[in-house]
């Protein structure tokens, strides 16, 4: 019997991940595989698991190897790889760029560009996923037309993980496919912590190139828990134009500025412009007036991502669960994409030139 290398990786395919409940190949787990004769022996690489999960994952790769090669010999060694003295214990190994998408006040648009901006990575051919991290005001399931929907429970070695929905190419969670649609949410401190680490630590999220983050308003315990469990690459921030917005945003910028903070801001997203009616389509009618998003980029070191302006169809595209960017609409289609190029841009500037960003440990009063 001759024993293929690629037909044992195929079979290992099908053994889960404890810590992420995809597989153990898409997630580099196995090394030194070797295969001589009969004999088939590879390291398992684990984050820490009780010694029962061990046993389980044990014997699940034994079982995929010898439903290929029932005369196969498997030999599984084990291997932890535990987070040495300073050094990061990744809660989501499989994502590379975690953004947060943040504002100092509601009303200027963030979940609108949350979702398009999303959906504009995705357009670039990237993997996305889609936090809905604005657990008192959850607006991605009416904007993404997942309304009503419920994710589906999957057991990993007896623990229940959720999977998340999927819209237009991008996995999505949020509380709203959990709550009833018109269910008032009512929680202290604490449990919201609790709501948003498990967005992180009980969901089974695919590799994605970004996990975007559509964060509430403001610098309450949601985002103290979000920089406490997940190492951001960075944060983008939105506003308005208008003065009132500007103050407010440059408030929730100065937290993620702290120094025991440190995420770096990757960007600003300038949003309501100006009004320019479908009727005149030439014509800029600066409503909340000039300049916003130019002053906080500057203060934040950063730049201007893009401009998006006052377009009803931006409205519609929101309320009917088909966002704008999806659209043949060039110019808010066209500003949107801005964005999201602007932010890949950001991101390959950051990480080529700063350390990955740490979770941090933040004191409240």
């Amino acid at each position: 019997m001759s024993i293929d290398k690629l037909k044992v990786l195929e079979a290992l395919g099908k053994v889960s991940d404890p810590k992420t409940g995809k597989d153990i190949t898409t997630m580099n787990m196995i090394e030194e595989l070797k295969i001589e004769g009969n004999n088939v022996s590879f390291t398992l690489v684990l984050n820490a698991v009780d010694s029962a999960t061990k046993s389980q994952i044990n014997f699940a790769c034994m079982s995929a190897v010898k439903s290929v090669y029932p005369e196969a010999d498997v030999h599984v060694h084990m291997s932890s790889k535990s987070a040495s003295l300073g050094e990061e214990k990744k809660v989501l190994p499989q994502v590379k760029n975690i953004i947060a998408v943040a504002s100092g006040k509601g009303g200027v648009g963030k979940s609108t560009v949350s979702t398009n901006l999303a959906l504009g990575l995705k357009a670039m051919g990237a993997s996305v996923g889609l936090i809905d991290a604005d657990l008192y005001g959850p607006s991605i399931p009416t904007m993404l037309g997942l309304k009503g929907q419920r994710p589906r429970v999957q057991d990993v070695y007896g623990k229940p993980k959720i999977v998340p929905l999927e819209a237009y190419g991008i996995s999505v969670m949020s509380i709203g496919f959990i709550i009833e649609d018109q269910q008032a949410v009512v929680l202290r401190g604490p449990r919201l912590g609790a709501i948003i680490r498990q967005f992180f630590n009980d969901c089974i999220w695919p590799p994605l190139d970004y996990l975007i983050i559509d964060l509430p308003p403001g610098t309450g315990d949601i985002q103290l828990t979000l920089v406490q469990t997940v190492p951001l690459t960075g944060a983008v921030m939105v506003t308005t134009p208008q003065e009132v917005a500007v103050a407010d945003a440059i408030k929730a910028m100065n937290m993620f500025l702290l120094p025991s903070v440190n995420v770096p801001i990757l960007g600003v997203v300038e949003n309501m412009s100006w009004f320019t009616p479908a009727e005149l389509p030439d014509n800029k009618y600066y409503l909340f007036g000039e300049g916003g998003g130019k002053q906080i980029a500057k203060m934040s070191n950063s730049m201007l991502l893009g401009q998006v302006p006052i377009v009803q169809s931006i409205r519609e595209g929101g309320d009917s669960g088909r966002p704008i960017i999806l659209s043949d609409e060039e110019q808010t289609k066209g500003a949107f994409m801005k964005v999201a190029q602007n932010l890949v841009s950001q991101v390959q500037v950051r990480n080529e030139n700063l350390a990955p960003t740490q979770t941090v440990g933040v004191k409240t009063t």
